[in-house]
């Protein structure tokens, strides 16, 4: 039984008692407006459970369609937030300006790298030293 069924069966055994307290009334009024209470709580949670799922869906496909993007791949992964694809033939660096993560194509001029997040235009080549240098920090890459 659920909470209204419950109510108007102890409200059916006060009166088939003949109980005619009024506080034993009073309390199984209460007790019936809060059955009603929930059971509109109810309605309304699942609603706004579908409500929810509808907008999670909507929100789904567009990300797929802006990020063109099946969620498969290696731009849905935590460590790359730039909106690449980043994948073996990139090499991810920060940008000195913002910070933001920078994905840059191996076939692309690393002395003139270009921010797609705040224009800033930097270089990655590394003049003070070898680029194998594992003791220089400026030509450590992911």
């Amino acid at each position: 039984m659920n909470v209204s069924e419950k109510v108007a069966y102890i409200k059916g055994l006060a009166e088939g008692l003949s109980v005619d307290d009024k506080v034993v009334n009073a309390i199984l009024d209460v007790l019936g407006d809060i059955a009603k209470e929930l059971a509109s709580m109810k309605e309304t949670t699942e609603y706004l459970e579908s409500y929810i799922e509808e907008v999670d869906e909507d929100l789904g496909a567009l990300e797929e369609e802006y990020y063109d993007c099946d969620g498969d791949c290696d731009c849905c992964d935590d460590d790359c937030d730039c909106g690449c694809d980043c994948d073996d033939d990139f090499v991810e660096v920060e940008c000195p300006a913002c910070g933001d993560t920078v994905c840059i194509d191996e076939d692309m001029d690393f002395d003139h790298v270009e921010c797609p997040a705040c224009g800033a235009k930097f270089s990655c080549v590394c003049d003070c030293c070898d680029e194998d240098d594992d003791e220089c920090e400026c030509c450590k890459h992911d």
